[in-house]
């Protein structure tokens, strides 16, 4: 009888681990994604350099320039300088969210705009939550807004 309850334990265990994950709150990962999104723009706004490191994946890639930015280290060097100054040289706020039915990965995305509040672009991020609430950015790209009235066909 003993043999059995051996077998029967880790049988059990195994087939509880395998067993599909309870579907995610979609709405509200959605609100929690925002709320970072709003946060890591926030880090901006205050100047705060080491708050803003601490939102970047180790697997950060930041397009925007001529070439992307690949891990945290690299995209922290190259935004240190808009941490400098009394002013932000630019903000960003999320204007929608998209979570995955799995829960893993979402996109935000919305308007940036220079300090007197004109929009200039558009940013476009995929974040990954890397822990349970964690979630952090693993890609970001940046877009000039264009003027598609001003272009001729």
């Amino acid at each position: 009888m003993k043999r059995i309850d051996c077998l029967v334990l880790p049988a059990c265990v195994l087939l509880a681990a395998c067993a599909p994950l309870p579907p995610a709150d979609n709405a509200a990962l959605t609100k929690q994604v925002t709320a970072t999104e709003r946060a890591f723009a926030q880090t901006m706004a205050r100047r705060d350099f080491a708050a803003f490191q601490t939102f970047l994946s180790e697997e950060a890639v930041f397009d925007g320039g001529r070439e992307p930015l690949r891990g945290k280290a690299a995209v922290a060097a190259a935004w240190k300088a808009y941490f400098e100054g009394a002013q932000a040289p630019f903000s960003w706020e999320p204007d929608r969210v998209a979570v995955l039915a799995s829960g893993t990965l979402a996109q935000s995305g919305g308007p940036v705009r220079d300090p007197q509040g004109k929009v200039m672009a558009r940013f476009n991020s995929i974040w990954r939550q890397e822990a349970p609430g964690q979630w952090r950015v693993v890609f970001d790209k940046g877009e000039p807004v264009c003027d598609c009235k001003a272009e001729k066909p």
